[in-house]
């Protein structure tokens, strides 16, 4: 099959997809305004849903989950149940999965051999991401899985256009995701929201002269993409090197910087709706552009701020990490699952009136980044190769003067890898990046917590 045949076979079934989406959108908005206790209520019932099917699919749940009766749980019946961890996860793959004809070694398959993204015979699509851990994960949405996720992603967006007194005109959006497989941003955010809504797919990791001139052709009306990304096409909007005038925004994979959100104002002075996913759960919370922080798609999805021990903390208690239950991940069950960001909860009711708890935005691991002079490179510029090369198992990349030295546990092609890190790190200024790659058989972790540290800068 050629590309442009997996192109064209995909996208047909892709067109019934996003029927399918657009169709639940009014449903997920109505959520949007439930009360408290409606809420509740519906999350429990999911949850209790989520557990039985878990418990009677998937041997690795089974074990979890002996000690819980799924059809009384409550969310405080969670904390009997131990976290699950990414490498845990991956090592345990084909216990976890529910869906009988597809395992891991069949999901590397798809991963190796489409042209394009694809769907299984069973409707199924594969992806695979490397994400803040390190650790290269392999994932599988099912069908209404995607469909949940895609209007979590896209329902404040939808909301607010709908209360808008702004006659609605020819809608462009714009999308700056990774732009191919196996990464899942790009089928869940090329997604048209509104009738007659065209998109243009634009790769964020190309040579952002590039992303520049297509944005420009394109002139969206609507963004969506990485975060820095956005704010950088906004700093050059302010300079003058770039003319449009979205009316929305809305941003995801990396932490919104309180400078990139700035120059978004500046630049177009339009709300930004912030996105904190995973590919594991999804969409975790998302910002309605109107009051602080991120709504919680409490809905579909528990979040627990938890200590040390695994213990949920209360909303004004420290916690050490929070950890994710996912209701709408069927095909395989993310229950309690360690997300490694830390987050804080906002107090009171948000300005937009939803009773959807909120979330400070996610600062994540921000200080992953590196700054060589004048030039910030994204972690994500690192992750985008390393964690995405199904020879590569673990990553640690190590900032040096003109570049890094990055220890890989596998067996990869270092010369390919060096090349395509190099020119991952290009965009943001590294013209002449140094790279070394280093093959070994594990990497050390920190002595007493057993974490390790992905992304080590430079010291002062």
């Amino acid at each position: 099959m050629t590309l442009d045949d997996a192109r064209a076979a995909y996208e047909r079934l892709r067109a019934a997809h996003l029927s399918t989406v657009r169709a639940s959108m009014e449903d997920h908005v109505e959520r949007l305004d439930w009360p408290r206790e409606r809420i509740e209520r519906y999350q429990t019932e999911r949850l209790r849903s989520l557990l039985a099917f878990a418990r009677a699919r998937s041997p690795f749940h089974a074990a979890r989950l002996a000690d819980v009766e799924p059809t009384t749980a409550t969310v405080a019946d969670l904390a009997r149940i131990p976290p699950m961890v990414k490498q845990e996860a991956q090592d345990r793959w084909d216990e976890i999965v529910t869906v009988p004809d597809i395992d891991r070694a069949g999901a590397e398959r798809v991963l190796a051999d489409q042209r394009w993204f694809s769907y299984t015979p069973s409707d199924l699509q594969v992806f695979s991401s490397g994400g803040s851990s390190g650790v290269r994960g392999v994932y599988v949405w099912g069908w209404e899985q995607f469909v949940t996720l895609a209007c979590l992603a896209w329902r404040w967006q939808a909301r607010a256009e709908r209360r808008s007194e702004t006659e609605p005109g020819p809608a462009r959006l714009a999308v700056l995701e990774a732009g191919e497989p196996p990464h899942a941003s790009t089928p869940l955010f090329d997604v048209a929201t509104e009738a007659g809504m065209q998109t243009v797919v634009i790769p964020a990791a190309a040579p952002f002269e590039q992303v520049l001139h297509a944005v420009a052709r394109a002139q969206p009306t609507h963004l969506v993409g990485y975060a820095s990304v956005i704010g950088r096409l906004a700093r050059a909007a302010s300079a003058g090197d770039l003319t449009i005038r979205p009316v929305r925004v809305s941003t995801n994979s990396e932490p919104l910087s309180d400078e990139d959100r700035d120059a978004i104002a500046e630049a177009w002075g339009a709300p930004v709706h912030n996105l904190w996913g995973s590919t594991e759960i999804g969409v975790q919370a998302v910002g309605c552009g109107e009051g602080d922080g991120l709504h919680i798609c409490e809905d579909e999805v528990i979040l627990e701020r938890v200590d040390a021990d695994g213990r949920p903390v209360g909303p004004d208690e420290p916690a050490t990490r929070t950890l994710a239950t996912g209701l709408a991940g069927r095909a395989f069950p993310f229950i309690r699952y360690d997300l490694g960001d830390e987050v804080a909860i906002l107090s009171g009711r948000c300005a937009c009136g939803s009773a959807m708890r909120r979330v400070a935005d996610i600062a994540g691991r921000r200080d992953d980044d590196f700054r060589y002079g004048d030039c910030m490179v994204p972690a994500s510029a690192f992750r985008y190769v390393l964690g995405t090369d199904p020879r590569i198992s673990e990553y640690q990349v190590r900032q040096t003067e003109n570049g890094a030295d990055v220890l890989v546990v596998g067996s990869p092609d270092v010369p390919s890898v060096v090349a395509a890190l190099v020119s991952s790190v290009r965009p943001f200024g590294l013209d002449h990046a140094e790279i070394t790659v280093g093959v070994v058989d594990r990497i050390a972790r920190h002595a007493s917590t057993g974490k390790l540290r992905r992304f080590i800068p430079l010291a002062g």
